[in-house]
């Protein structure tokens, strides 16, 4: 979900070197960043508050200020890790939140619905889709993945071989990771989940090469005639709990030998493979809005919800109506290497399979059998009511914006993601008459094991740009706003890309207080810091070549997530905002953004 990208430019040369030749991340002077903390805090304040937390700042930024002490422990901690901030980064904002995992963290990406209709096109495209996953993995283990560019500057590419036999482990404190992927001797099978069933497909040979699309599509039929609709329970919805909840429940899971090999299988596998059940049918202006939605969470559990393991890094989801996407757990995967995996699959699957799967006969897929005690049982029922509860509070809306795209803007020299940016802010503005902190997402892979940054706004620019748009008395060019609006947004990403972003220092430096055994610093405690990381809107850009609808869930329970996908002549966007909260309403907000890009449109080429 990274929010601006650039352009990725795949090399030549291979990928296995790609992390020695990419700098560490710096750690930005103190000086700076907090200079530009309060620059970002002027638009959310009122004056007065705005003057107490400046000399808050101040005082932890003067010679003898705890800032400085502080500053000397990160440079400390750079000069000694593969990256300074990735790890803390990734425990605190991934591995301790406690919150479910669907809806409100695992991104969901909506693919272009494919040209079939019942089971056997289902069975035809996932067999397609497996070879092409196997086909990027060998890629990736063989080293021969092209180092991407951005910007000219070689990326990092660490995070590729990390996205297969991974998943997230619910702890009772905080979760944790565990990787079995090694390029030789890793785990050989995908995991497959049909009516609730988990089954053990191995995608391998006994010499390593992997199985044909044909061995693989019968060994699809094979699990489709074990797993009639049964009342099996649908044992993926655990993993959709509280992670505290899902804790326990795991615990006493593994207490039974079957359960915890059951589970150590589907830890293990490469990735997993969802064949949903069909959906009721829908009205094509919703259809948009009900896939993103049945990717996301599987639609409930009297639909599909039971056929997800949202711990697991990559989940690929296809429905018997042609349907079809992808999920993944941010702790370990993060958007442009899934979307780089998306474009290989697509262009995988424009190829017609031309192999002749040999006669040999292959073992049948293993079914994942668990033992279900009364406690078990009831850790279900009550995750069961909490999933319906949370899918039923999500308000998605979906919609394909055509009056313009990407190439728009960059014919008047624009910068695509900034006007975007500031059209999302100016819809806010219109719905709830204020402005709010908002976070864009920006890679930092230029550096060494480098994750994301938040792009923030409104800035300044912005604000004075929002202010005058619907402001008849105001006489100044509007155009011109604008444009320092979106310049201003290109150079804070700009910064942000290069390492030079705030949020992720500022976190490094409270967390680097707490491991000196040092209380929190006082500007961390004051309400500036919390309201301005209260992002009530999540933000971000699905850079993918494609017809793709990413979406997931706010942050906070009175924001939104607005996620875009610019193609060249038309945007799609999914908004979501949680029903629970009286003032959000998704598409409401959905509406105001459409109507919102035509009257940026009309400002920048008016009607003749």
């Amino acid at each position: 979900m990274e929010g601006t990208l650039g352009h990725l430019l795949a090399h030549s040369s291979s990928s296995s070197s790609s992390s020695t030749s990419v700098p560490p991340q710096p750690v930005p002077p103190l000086a700076h960043t907090l200079q530009k903390y309060l620059t970002a805090l002027q638009p959310l304040l009122p004056p007065d508050e705005l003057e107490h937390t400046r000399k808050m700042v101040q005082r932890f930024g003067s010679p003898g200020g705890l800032g400085k002490k502080l500053q000397q422990g990160l440079e400390k901690r750079a000069r000694h890790s593969h990256n300074w901030i990735t790890d803390w980064w990734v425990q605190w904002a991934y591995l301790e939140s406690r919150q479910p995992l669907a809806v409100h963290s695992n991104p969901a990406i909506s693919l272009p619905r494919q040209d079939f209709s019942d089971w056997r096109g289902q069975l035809v495209f996932a067999a397609k889709l497996i070879s092409a996953v196997l086909d990027f993995k060998a890629r990736v283990d063989n080293g021969h993945l092209p180092v991407e560019y951005m910007r000219g500057r070689p990326l990092c590419m660490e995070l590729y071989p990390q996205l297969f036999s991974s998943c997230r482990v619910p702890g009772p404190k905080h979760d944790h990771v565990v990787h079995y992927g090694r390029p030789r001797r890793g785990p050989t099978h995908i995991t497959v989940v049909r009516n609730y069933q988990f089954f053990q497909l191995d995608v391998y040979n006994s010499d390593g090469t992997p199985l044909t699309q044909g061995q693989i599509h019968a060994q699809l039929c094979r699990i489709r005639s074990q797993s009639w609709k049964t009342d099996k329970e649908p044992m993926g919805i655990l993993t959709s709990e509280h992670r505290h909840t899902w804790g326990q429940a795991y615990n006493r899971l593994l207490h039974d030998r079957i359960n915890k090999e059951s589970v150590r299988l589907i830890e293990k596998g490469i990735f997993t493979l969802c064949l949903d059940s069909p959906v009721m049918r829908i009205s094509d202006e919703k259809y948009a809005s009900r896939m993103a939605a049945q990717i996301l969470h599987g639609g409930g559990t009297y639909s599909n919800s039971g056929n997800r393991w949202f711990d697991k890094t990559v989940q690929f989801v296809v429905g018997e109506d042609g349907s079809w996407g992808l999920l993944y757990e941010q702790a370990t995967a993060e958007g442009p290497p899934v979307s780089t995996l998306l474009d290989h699959v697509l262009q995988y699957c424009k190829k017609t399979d031309t192999v002749r799967a040999p006669l040999i006969p292959l073992p049948m897929p293993k079914k994942l059998y668990f033992y279900i005690d009364p406690a078990i049982k009831w850790d279900i029922e009550m995750a069961k009511q909490n999933l319906d509860i949370l899918i039923n509070d999500l308000d998605i809306t979906c919609f394909n914006f055509q009056r313009f795209g990407k190439e728009f803007p960059k014919r008047l020299r624009l910068s695509p993601n900034s006007v975007i940016q500031v059209a999302i802010q100016l819809a806010y503005y219109r719905v709830h008459s204020e402005v709010c902190a908002a976070c864009d997402i920006a890679s930092l892979r230029m550096f060494r094991g480098g994750r994301t940054d938040y792009i923030r706004s409104p800035t300044n620019q912005m604000l004075s740009f929002i202010q005058a748009f619907d402001d008849p008395a105001v006489s100044v060019t509007k155009i011109e706003l604008l444009r320092e609006a979106a310049e201003a947004y290109s150079q804070l990403t700009d910064q942000a890309l290069h390492g030079h972003g705030i949020d992720r220092h500022l976190l490094g430096l409270k967390l680097q207080a707490i491991e000196e055994g040092l209380s929190v610093p006082r500007m961390f405690m004051d309400t500036a810091y919390g309201l301005a990381t209260h992002w009530k809107l999540r933000t971000g850009q699905v850079p993918t070549n494609t017809d793709s609808v990413m979406c997931f869930g706010p942050l906070v329970p009175d924001g939104y997530a607005v996620c875009y996908n610019p193609q060249p002549d038309h945007v799609h966007f999914s908004v979501t905002a949680f029903n629970c909260c009286e003032e959000t309403n998704a598409e409401k907000l959905a509406d105001t953004l459409e109507s919102t890009l035509c009257d940026i449109q009309e400002l920048l080429h008016p009607p003749a």
